[in-house]
């Protein structure tokens, strides 16, 4: 009992035995402040590559913390003037959302509510400072009383049985209070339940006024009903109205449809008939004038003929002298055109000759030029291939090394692995090797114990012993004790070793990646520097090249040039010489038109003559014929005249007798028009009846569905209340589940808090430890050695040269760069000179594209309109023709006394079948009424019970089978037998024997 005592002792006992008491996490805390201490940098998840990845959208729970000083410090430095909902209120009241006096109720609650915090803040602060200032003397009398177990247990004080009542009375006192706080807590639900079922019964419309509402609804529906069965009536009254009335109709329709026919067929003959005598008159009156002109134009042609005669004679003179002369300048000309005709021909060849030469010369010229300009390039693309070829082989050097290196990577990480998978199987042999605790050791223990508690006590019942022996034994007790206490610390120094050293490798390890991922930036910086050193020397090649094209082109400029200024010349030359021959050619060809201007003159008007004299004789030949055509067409005409006049007669009579019909059949057609009239008004005023009564069916209809709309909304809240009604029973069952356990809870919150203020205070304690410079595990010194002076100035001075390198080949590349961009924006000007026009010519295709693409939409788009709508007056015309057809066939039907239609027929039994539908469940409806008004109590209620009957039939055979009343005391109708019977037997009632 002794070293139990001694084990709970924290006044006994170091600060390293104090810290196994606390809390796991805790715990760690104060590990990694001791690190931070020792100068340690923890690893974070980030850096370790075997922790796992945390996800970034991940978010904390929030939880309510226990207030502390600094948090009481900051809440009384701030003022409530100054807080953010002051400043969200004073927002909106500029905004306009808050009234001046919402905005200063708003402002004196928060006050209240800031003041209440802070109250509350500060007496949670005292409680748990009190608390902690509790449990440390309750730790304090826990060690007493651990002192005062070293007595022996046979020895019984006053003060032993005191304390036995107290905590019995104790115990007694915890138990009734946890039982009134239950009872309390349960009296708190039932009233809750209580106040539920009120404000649900509450909810639940009484009986009566259900009564009264269902009978309102049965005496609207009965009133619709009989409203409706009188619109049916009508209808059925205007139905057959119609129909009489579309039938007077139909025969109006035919009968106007043949008059209509009658007067287009006779309109037709007379406008035939009316045209020909205003025909003849036209043409007799023609002819007589065609008379007079030939007859006019007769007189005035034999006196032209005769004119014609005297001018022919003479011209036939004149035409004999000119061809005289005409003989003479042809043989002239002839000879002066063979001469001219010799010198063109000579001087064409000669042209000729010396166009084809210069075109050879020149075209060798460009042959010339372009296999010179094709070798050069020939030899560029050459050395070009040359190049990429030796650049492709070195990446393919250096790609073959690289994967050389990825082996050799590979080789040492897989003997790295051995190694490691080495280390672990001998590590886990160690260990299984390593005899485990099977359960014997703690046994052993705990008999050891029992061993020593009994060597104890028959120590102390020896009297007999000496004092010197008893100071012996107890010294041997504090020796064993001291020496447990030194093997706790040393497992504790042992396992904050192997943590420092797990930490080390840890470090070591982050190290070496570091070292790697600096290696690899490095590598990848050679590279990319060697890339871009390729890159220059490319673009410095291509430039070479670029500077031999341009000097090639310009050499072929200037060969160009000069030949065009030859060409230029030698052209200028012979255009002064064709000049020169064109203007002789031209004197020349003056003269020779003239001359043949002249005869031509002469030859015209001779032919002019000689068609005259032709065209007289012919026109004296055609008049005479016309002249004998006319009289002979007079006399047919004169025959013809006299046959109109005779069926003008005929058709005169003819007109006289259709107009009288016409003027029958009009007044006809004015009586069917205002008999159509009477029908559309009548028809039109039945119309507005059936609106009105469709309408009225609406109403009434949506008056209806909202009645259902509202009773399935009454039971889908039923059903949701039902379910919140077991929600709420479940979550009262389970809280009463969880009373018992809310003083445990609330016992370890109040436990947990007053150890998060003892970790706080150690905390400060440890800050100030780190903060003091006087303390000497305040700082840890890094290994290694500095370099010296000399070192550093060696190595200033080797990153100065290669500065000036690397600021010399900025240079170098600045000015190619320069260079490279002036050619650049040299043809940069080039290209955008010749871009203007390329723009213009683009601009103007592209507009007329646009036209061609909008016309040709345009095109479509009518096309396609022009087929909706032939393919739309096609079915338009189609469903007319349909129509037409089915409404024949209907009359035809009714003509022989069947129906329309099967359609209209099976609408009219289905109209029928609804009728008698309704019928009968308006005899079923008031048959069940009738039936419900047994069910209806004396004072007004209603009960779904059966009857109880109050007559019986007598079973004697005397009495006749009347009905007889029962007295005072009435039968009951006894219950059915339950599921539970087949669990119960029947009672046997054993034979009594005699």
């Amino acid at each position: 009992m002794a070293s139990l005592g001694d084990e709970d002792d924290p006044a006994r006992r170091g600060p390293d035995e104090e810290e196994e008491e606390l809390p796991a996490d805790l715990q760690q805390d104060e590990d990694a402040d001791d690190e931070d201490a020792f100068g340690l940098e923890p690893t974070s998840p980030a850096d370790s590559g075997d922790l796992p990845d945390v996800d970034d959208d991940y978010e904390a729970p929030v939880y309510a913390l226990p207030p502390t000083k600094a948090t009481l410090e900051s809440e009384g430095q701030l003022t409530v003037s100054n807080s953010p909902a002051f400043k969200n209120l004073d927002d909106m009241f500029n905004q306009g959302k808050l009234t001046g006096t919402e905005v200063a109720i708003f402002k004196a609650k928060y006050m209240q509510l800031f003041e209440f915090l802070k109250r509350s803040r500060d007496s949670e602060f005292q409680l748990l400072q009190q608390a902690k200032q509790h449990t440390l003397e309750l730790e304090h009398q826990r060690a007493e009383l651990g002192k005062q177990d070293n007595f022996p247990d046979n020895v019984s004080s006053e003060a032993e049985k005191f304390r036995e009542t107290l905590l019995k009375y104790n115990n007694e006192l915890l138990l009734t209070e946890e039982r009134v706080y239950d009872f309390e807590y349960k009296i708190q639900c039932l009233k809750e339940e209580r106040d539920i079922l009120k404000r649900e019964y509450d909810r639940i419309p009484k009986a009566d006024d259900i009564e009264k509402r269902c009978k309102q609804l049965e005496q609207d529906t009965v009133e619709l009903q009989d409203d409706i069965s009188k619109r049916i009536r009508e209808q059925k009254k205007t139905t057959e109205a119609k129909r009489e009335l579309e039938q007077q109709t139909a025969e109006l329709r035919e009968e106007l449809e043949k008059v209509k026919e009658y007067l287009d067929q006779k309109k037709s003959d007379l406008i035939k008939v009316s045209g020909l005598p205003n025909q003849l008159n036209k043409e007799t009156e023609r002819v007589r004038k065609q008379k007079t002109d030939i007859e006019k134009e007769t007189r005035e042609r034999q006196n032209e003929i005769d004119g014609m005669q005297k001018q022919l004679e003479s011209l036939e003179e004149a035409s004999r002298r000119l061809a005289k002369d005409l003989e003479t300048v042809k043989h002239d000309a002839t000879q002066q055109v063979a001469s001219n005709t010799k010198s063109q021909e000579t001087l064409d060849k000669i042209n000729g000759d010396l166009e084809e030469l210069r075109q050879k010369e020149m075209t060798v010229v460009t042959d010339r030029a372009t296999i010179d300009m094709n070798l050069r390039h020939l030899n560029l693309e050459r050395r070009n291939l040359m190049e990429t070829h030796s650049r492709k082989a070195r990446e393919k050097e250096r790609e073959l090394k690289s994967l050389k290196k990825a082996q050799l990577q590979q080789k040492a990480s897989e003997d790295a692995l051995a190694l490691v998978t080495q280390v672990h199987e001998k590590t886990k042999q160690n260990y299984d090797s390593v005899p485990r605790d099977d359960g014997s050791m703690v046994k052993r223990k705990t008999v050891l114990d029992k061993e020593v508690e009994d060597f104890r006590r028959n120590v102390a019942q020896e009297t007999t012993l000496t004092s010197a022996e008893q100071v012996k034994v107890t010294q041997s007790i504090e020796d064993e004790e001291r020496l447990q206490y030194k093997l706790q610390d040393l497992r504790i120094e042992v396992i904050e070793l192997t943590r420092l050293a797990a930490i080390k490798a840890d470090e070591r390890e982050q190290k070496a990646r570091d070292f790697m991922k600096a290696e690899m930036r490095h590598k990848r910086v050679i590279e990319d520097l060697k890339s871009r050193q390729l890159q220059i020397q490319d673009h410095q090649k291509k430039h070479r090249e670029l500077e031999v094209k341009l000097k090639d082109f310009a050499k072929l400029y200037d060969v160009i040039k000069n030949e065009r200024n030859k060409c230029v010349s030698l052209v200028q030359v012979a255009a002064q010489k064709a000049a020169e021959m064109r203007e002789k050619i031209r004197i020349l060809e003056n003269e020779v038109e003239i001359l043949r201007t002249n005869i031509g003159t002469r030859e015209k008007h001779l032919q002019k003559l000689r068609l005259r004299h032709a065209n007289s004789i012919v026109m004296r030949d055609q008049l005479r014929n016309d002249v004998s055509k006319q009289r002979h067409s007079d006399d047919e005409q004169n025959e013809v005249r006299e046959q109109l006049k005779l069926d003008i007669n005929q058709l005169n009579g003819l007109v006289n007798a259709s107009e009288e019909a016409m003027v029958q059949l009009r007044k006809q057609s004015d009586r069917a028009v205002q008999l159509l009239n009477d029908r559309a008004v009548q028809l039109i005023e039945r119309n507005e009846e059936v609106y009105v009564l469709q309408e009225k069916v609406r109403v009434q209809e949506a008056v209806i569905q909202r009645g259902e709309l509202e009773l399935r909304q009454r039971e889908e809240e039923l059903d949701f209340l039902r379910l919140q009604l077991k929600e709420e029973e479940r979550q009262v069952q389970l809280a009463k589940k969880k009373v018992p356990k809310k003083r445990q809870v609330e016992d370890e919150l109040t436990v947990l808090q007053i150890q998060l203020s003892i970790c706080q205070d150690r905390l400060l304690q440890m800050e100030s430890r780190t903060e003091d410079p006087t303390h000497a595990g305040r700082l840890r010194y890094l290994e290694g050695a500095d370099p010296g002076p000399i070192e550093l100035h060696n190595k200033c001075e080797d990153m100065e040269i290669r500065l000036a390198a690397k600021e010399e080949q900025l240079l170098e590349r600045q000015l190619l760069l320069e260079a490279v961009s002036r050619l650049a924006e040299q043809l940069e000007r080039r290209s955008k000179a010749g871009q203007h026009d390329t723009l213009a010519l683009a601009k103007e295709v592209n507009g007329y594209k646009f036209r061609m693409g909008t016309v040709t939409k345009r095109m479509k788009a009518g096309t396609a309109e022009l087929t909706m709508l032939m393919s739309t007056a096609m079915q338009l015309q189609q469903q007319v023709r349909d129509k037409q057809q089915y409404l024949q066939s209907c009359y035809q039907r009714m003509e022989r006394g069947e129906p329309p239609s099967e359609d209209i027929e099976a609408e009219w039994l289905k109209s029928r079948m609804v009728d008698d539908r309704r019928r009968t469940e308006r005899q079923e409806a008031q048959a069940q009424a009738a039936q419900q008004e047994q069910f209806v109590l004396g004072h007004g209620g209603v009960t779904t019970a059966e009857p109880r009957p109050n007559a019986y039939i007598p079973n004697d055979e005397v009495e006749l089978p009347i009905p007889r009343p029962y007295g005072g005391h009435a039968p009951f109708k006894p219950t059915e037998p339950g599921s539970n019977m087949r669990h119960i037997r029947k009672p046997r009632p054993k034979p009594i024997e005699i």
